[in-house]
């Protein structure tokens, strides 16, 4: 039951994805928006009323969604097989892909919150899904970075409670200039920094890698992380000209910079793809800064595609090795896994963005309207070197992989004949190649034309090429080699661990409140509070009680003593006021 359940549920939602792919056609064909209210609740002057609102944007991101989410529960029928509780895992990603569908669907900002919080619940159940101490760890750093985000989402509908409705698509133009609704874009974008994983969030995403694989390829590649790009989309309007956009832009260029680096440095191999993901990430947030919300848009959809299917060719090789994740223990797997092989060389190309695949379509034109825009070198610097990094981990982890000798064990078996795997892996290369084409001639009206002298139109390639060749060489030097040639020790180490984000957004939130109460504990539950209450209490009763034993231990001398005394205190006392 629990084998034919995935193979069911993969017909059901590719066939909503197709419907919701010929919807799109015709809404795009004819400039449709359908905006719904379904009224839930109907009690006198109150109503609660659903809004639901389709347009050609949320119909095909909608596709996306389904169409990687039913190819992902297919592989999973394979992946998670030998799993005793494979309901309750499809259920988890079902409720995931609804809390989606959801957001996606919102023009109000309570169904987004329904949506928002049950991405942030789902994706922690996930990520714990495997219970050790390692998923808990990342399961509460990935829960809590997100609850941030709730929380402005939460003042956000208190924010909005003066302009009578929560349907917040009507606002947009109307208070563009409103103090409220400034206050309303700066938590937005606060908002999706953290689903976004922007700087200084950015720590949650790498974490999550600890769950199963087919959850990495629609969670943390393809569908929640862009949760918060789509929002600012839907905002567009509203923090186009704020000045925390500007914010936004460095961070998210920052961010880019950032994951590219740590990418290289890294050697889990779900991890330095988790690290890819964030470097798209501030690829689509910083282009969203500049206001082209549509290439965003584009680049969002065309990297859900060969992300995901990144994830699932790791998936395989991570089966094959015995569940290592290590790519120094790989290499050479190519001769063995020419399929999956295959698959990994065409989304990494794609993510390179080698021409005319998925990856390409977006990210030269997003990197083209860079050139062509009026900011300064330092963002023209930062896409460019980024995109550089991009092609330079990625021919590292080819050269780690693919080349060399296998480095595992003397005696292997690998095989390439897992059809269930395959099969879904080929559907998402078969997208993965085309994607890109035809969604730019299905959603830009006119095409971008952009005119740039001869070496800045080369500029993309010129950077990608360096880069991989710089990742070509550096993948022949040892560890030493490489920190000597960083000079510094501690530089790499800087490098290495993003730089410090996890340390910083565990331990530097937590260790001066721990601390701290560790003080007061020590200094005042066992403290003060201890010798002015129950324990000295004690040690005063136990005192006194020595001392007036000495008077009851029947002792001639002691009695008559203190009769002499007692006869003293009462003559002085008669002699004083007598």
């Amino acid at each position: 039951m629990n084998k034919n359940i995935c193979f069911i549920l993969f017909f059901f939602l590719f066939f909503f994805s197709m419907m919701n792919f010929i919807f799109m056609i015709y809404f795009i064909m004819n400039n449709l928006v359908i905006f719904f209210e379904w009224e839930l609740i109907s009690f006198n002057s109150l109503s609660i009323i659903m809004s639901i609102l389709f347009d050609w944007m949320s119909l095909l991101f909608m596709m996306f969604v389904l169409m990687i989410s039913s190819v992902v529960i297919y592989y999973s029928k394979s992946y998670m097989s030998s799993e005793l509780n494979l309901f309750r895992f499809i259920i988890l990603v079902l409720l995931f892909v609804l809390s989606m569908l959801l957001l996606i669907i919102s023009p109000n900002i309570i169904s987004i919150l329904l949506g928002w919080d049950g991405l942030g619940l789902v994706s922690y159940c996930l990520v714990i899904y495997y219970q050790n101490v390692n998923s808990y760890n990342a399961g509460m750093l990935t829960a809590l970075s997100n609850r941030i985000g709730d929380v402005l989402i939460l003042m956000v509908i208190s924010w909005m409670l003066n302009y009578g409705s929560w349907n917040y698509i009507f606002y947009l133009n109307f208070m563009k200039n409103d103090l409220i609704m400034g206050f309303i874009s700066v938590m937005i974008i606060m908002a999706a920094m953290t689903k976004s994983a922007q700087i200084p969030f950015s720590s949650w995403l790498p974490a999550a890698m600890a769950a199963p694989t087919p959850v990495s390829a629609l969670v943390h590649s393809s569908t929640l992380v862009t949760a918060g790009v789509y929002l600012l989309i839907r905002f567009n309007l509203l923090i186009l000209n704020t000045f925390f956009i500007k914010i936004l832009l460095l961070l998210s260029m920052l961010t880019m910079f950032m994951a590219g680096v740590s990418a290289n440095y890294e050697f889990d191999l779900k991890k330095i793809i988790a690290l890819s993901t964030l470097s798209q990430l501030g690829l689509m947030m910083s282009i969203l800064s500049m206001g082209f919300s549509d290439l965003a848009f584009f680049h969002l959809l065309t990297h859900a595609m060969f992300k995901a299917l990144l994830f699932m060719c790791a998936g395989v090789i991570i089966h094959m090795m015995c569940n290592i994740q290590d790519i120094r223990y790989m290499g050479g797997i190519s001769v063995y896994l020419p399929l999956t092989c295959l698959c990994l060389n065409i989304s990494n190309m794609s993510l390179c963005g080698i021409p005319f695949l998925a990856g390409f379509y977006s990210k030269d034109l997003i990197l083209e309207m860079v050139s062509f825009s009026n900011l300064n070198l330092f963002v023209f610097f930062f896409y460019y070197i980024s995109t550089g990094l991009t092609m330079y981990y990625t021919i590292r982890l080819l050269m780690y992989t693919m080349i060399g000798d296998f480095n595992l064990l003397s005696v292997y078996n690998l095989y390439d004949e897992d059809y269930i795997m395959l099969n879904s892996m080929f559907m998402l290369l078969f997208m993965s190649l085309i994607s890109g084409s035809f969604l730019s001639w299905m959603i830009f009206y006119c095409p971008y034309m952009i005119y740039l002298p001869l070496n800045l139109k080369m500029m993309v390639i010129y950077v990608s090429f360096i880069g991989g060749l710089l990742g070509g060489l550096i993948s022949n030097m040892s560890i030493y080699g490489v920190n000597k040639l960083m000079m510094s020790y501690n530089l790499s180490n800087f490098l290495c661990l993003m730089w410090f984000m996890p340390s910083l957004s565990t331990y530097g939130v937590s260790y001066y409140f721990l601390s701290f109460g560790q003080n007061l504990m020590k200094n005042i539950d066992l403290g003060w509070s201890e010798l002015y209450s129950g324990l000295g209490i004690v040690i005063i009763m136990k005192k006194y009680s020595v001392f007036y034993n000495i008077f009851q231990m029947n002792n001639l001398k002691i009695y008559l003593f203190s009769f002499i005394i007692w006869m003293m205190i009462i003559m002085y006392m008669l002699f004083l006021f007598g």
